[in-house]
């Protein structure tokens, strides 16, 4: 049986290639997806890959992979990334489930609200920096543990 990984974006990745792409690049999330799907089946996994600017929509879909038996999470939560105790406390609840939070700029060069992740605390690991490859990294590690 195949393993499932959701692959979750939050605020404004829609927009992405059109939103400042100085700092986030230039390929839609669409093209993002792509790569994932691209990825996942060299590697043997499946995807749920989504995009939601609402905090409800991103809790629901991680207690629903958590649910599903999910191989595991990549999660790129955008700003909410910053402020969120409800997607904390959502991840918490479907531990031992890995999470890995991903961000394309390096949040820890940018201004200084930027520097803390709500995150990083209950995910198995970050990734920020590297632009849409981070998803790519965040899949193979994922993909390792399933």
């Amino acid at each position: 049986m195949t393993k499932t990984i959701y692959v979750l974006n939050g605020p404004n990745l829609n927009m992405l290639g059109k939103r400042e792409p100085g700092i986030y690049g230039g390929k839609a999330l669409a093209d993002v997806e792509a790569d994932c799907r691209a990825r996942a089946e060299v590697l043997g996994v499946a995807i749920e890959f989504r995009q939601s600017n609402h905090e409800g929509v991103l809790v629901d879909w991680i207690h629903e992979a958590g649910e599903k038996g999910a191989a595991g999470i990549v999660i790129n939560p955008g700003a909410y990334g910053h402020t969120s105790i409800a997607l904390h406390d959502a991840i918490r609840a479907v531990s031992p489930l890995p999470v890995i939070e991903v961000h394309l700029s390096n949040i820890h060069a940018r201004e200084p609200f930027r520097h803390q992740s709500m995150i990083a605390p209950v995910a198995k690991g970050m990734i920020c920096g590297l632009g849409p490859i981070g998803y790519m990294l965040a899949l193979e590690a994922l993909a390792a543990r399933a």
